[in-house]
């Protein structure tokens, strides 16, 4: 096939939405296809099959933007209209401007469209302290709705709580895939390092953003009888990198912040305890299967803004979101009881196989390629020799 993939967003690899792309892109190259690629990423100049556009200018706002670590893409029509031609579908990442005019170009040139779910109503009323409203958020979803996913032959949606979520604030059905974004092999079965000075390593791994709420964290370890024992680490970055190292003064072993690569993450997995997973806002988080596929027990908020909470086996393995008395008193009880810890754990590495990355990227191909052959009739879309071939093959 050859497909386009449209990306709001930098593909520079500090979010989850980003690698989920990344992931999507280098698993269609592997498996033989033609992708065109049109992001706002200027460190993709100049690679090949790349289409980059300018940033979009929000005039007396651009600070704060930046500050939030955002970056959009500006539409640019010509560009949209090279990578579009003779596609055999397009894919939007984010249901933003650049993925919106890259619809409207693909609906009059006849070519099918997808679009995947990555973004939370929550994740844009945030920014304008509207997070807890509904109305707001319901109005967000529906602007989504009616600019993008309406005019999708097929949606892409990483759990069941994001398109349940969707679908019931849109009052809509949708032709709704859910495929899992997919954790890479490295993660599974690390091997435990050993511990040279006997601290419990506890691991939180996200943004440094509001919704993702790690002060409850720091707040949970100065209550927790073990506080002493405890040692944090935070892999990430963000605006709130400040805020949260000053919350943290008075711990008795400092917190590790800091951004890390695929490689130093699965090093810190292999060394850690327990991760716990405080956002309150999350459609799937990559960040927490990492972990339990990489052999941690997980503690996670039991948010209903959260699909992560659906990965709980246990009472023990969710707090009380916001609730630092709560998160203490979980994680002192996973210290507290090895031996039970170590059956959660066991119990996690029988859930973790269906992430693998390269099934989840099987099943986003397949989706691809039932969608390019759906809108054949409809649309007169030439198919390409490998869609017939999966056709047959998932008949």
């Amino acid at each position: 096939m050859i497909v386009t993939i449209i990306c709001d967003i930098p593909l520079s690899r500090n979010n989850g939405t980003a690698v989920a792309a990344g992931n999507l892109i280098n698993a269609l190259k592997e498996r033989g296809h033609e992708v065109r690629v049109v992001c706002p990423d200027e460190n993709l100049w100049g690679k090949e099959g790349y289409f980059i556009t300018q940033k979009r200018n929000f005039g007396p706002f651009n600070k704060y933007v930046a500050k939030n670590g955002v970056t959009l893409a500006k539409p640019d029509e010509k560009m949209l209209l090279k990578a579009i031609s003779g596609a055999d579908i397009i894919h939007c990442i984010m249901p933003f401007a650049l993925s919106a005019a890259a619809v409207r170009i693909a609906r009059e040139l006849n070519i099918p469209v997808s679009a995947g779910f990555h973004c939370q109503a929550e994740n844009v009323t945030n920014h304008m302290g509207l997070e807890g409203s509904r109305l707001a958020n319901k109005l967000v979803y529906r602007r989504f709705y009616r600019r993008i996913y309406s005019k999708c032959d097929c949606i892409h949606y990483p759990t069941v709580f994001i398109r349940n979520e969707f679908e019931r604030q849109c009052n809509k059905r949708t032709n709704g895939y859910v495929i899992s974004n997919g954790v890479d092999t490295e993660f599974f079965g690390c091997k435990k390092g050993t511990k040279k000075d006997g601290k419990f390593t506890i691991l939180c791994t996200g943004r440094y953003s509001h919704e993702k709420a790690q002060g409850v964290l720091i707040d949970a370890v100065k209550k927790s009888v073990h506080e002493g024992e405890i040692r944090l680490v935070f892999a990430g970055s963000g605006p709130m990198e400040a805020e949260l190292k000053k919350r943290a003064e008075g711990l008795t072993n400092p917190p590790v912040f800091a951004f890390m690569s695929r490689s130093e993450l699965v090093k810190t997995i292999e060394k850690a305890d327990l991760y716990v997973h405080t956002a309150n806002v999350e459609i799937e988080a990559i960040s927490c299967l990492e972990a339990i596929c990489g052999g941690l027990v997980p503690v996670i908020a039991d948010s209903d803004k959260s699909a992560t909470r659906g990965f709980a086996m246990g009472a023990n393995n969710l707090f009380k979101p916001g609730d630092a008395d709560d998160l203490a008193k979980k994680i002192d009880f996973f210290i507290n009881e090895p031996y039970e810890a170590e059956k959660c754990r066991l119990l996690y590495m029988g859930f973790a196989g269906r992430f693998e990355k390269e099934r989840c990227m099987d099943e986003m191909e397949n989706m691809l390629a039932r969608t390019v052959l759906a809108c054949k009739g409809e649309y007169g879309v030439p198919v390409t020799e490998f869609s017939q071939r999966a056709a047959l093959h998932m008949e």
